[in-house]
């Protein structure tokens, strides 16, 4: 693979991990602000929030993480990622609370493990 490949492949997994660290940022958040202020529940619980947040966690990780099993030869990062961002899918099928933290914090750490897993692997340049 190409160095400018893998360059931006690198990238990608570091912007991966930075959206996961929002992303746990924003459920601790809501959940501290919301039921100890009761503040902010109508923006911080709007559901468009997550479903962009995943939308983007899924590109980045197709991008980053989906080249993984190819260049390295390590499913690891791949199959961890994934568990990740179907954690984070189920999130958003249950409704607002502990449940749906626990699995998107569930989901974005595994997620950033993943990506994590994968700028450490080995890369084949050619």
């Amino acid at each position: 693979m190409s160095k400018s490949l893998i360059s931006i492949r690198r990238r990608f997994d570091r912007a991966g991990i930075a959206l996961a660290g929002l992303c746990a940022l924003h459920c601790i958040a809501t959940v501290i602000v919301v039921s100890s202020l009761g503040l902010g529940g109508h923006f911080l619980l709007e559901p468009a929030i997550h479903r962009v947040g995943l939308a983007l966690a899924l590109i980045i990780a197709a991008i980053a993480i989906g080249w993984s099993p190819i260049q390295h030869r390590r499913p690891g990062p791949f199959v961890i990622a994934l568990i990740g961002l179907v954690s984070m899918g189920a999130a958003l099928g249950v409704p607002h609370g502990v449940g749906e933290t626990v699995l998107t914090i569930f989901g974005v750490s595994l997620v950033s493990v993943g990506h994590l897993l994968n700028l450490r692997a080995p890369t084949k340049q050619s």
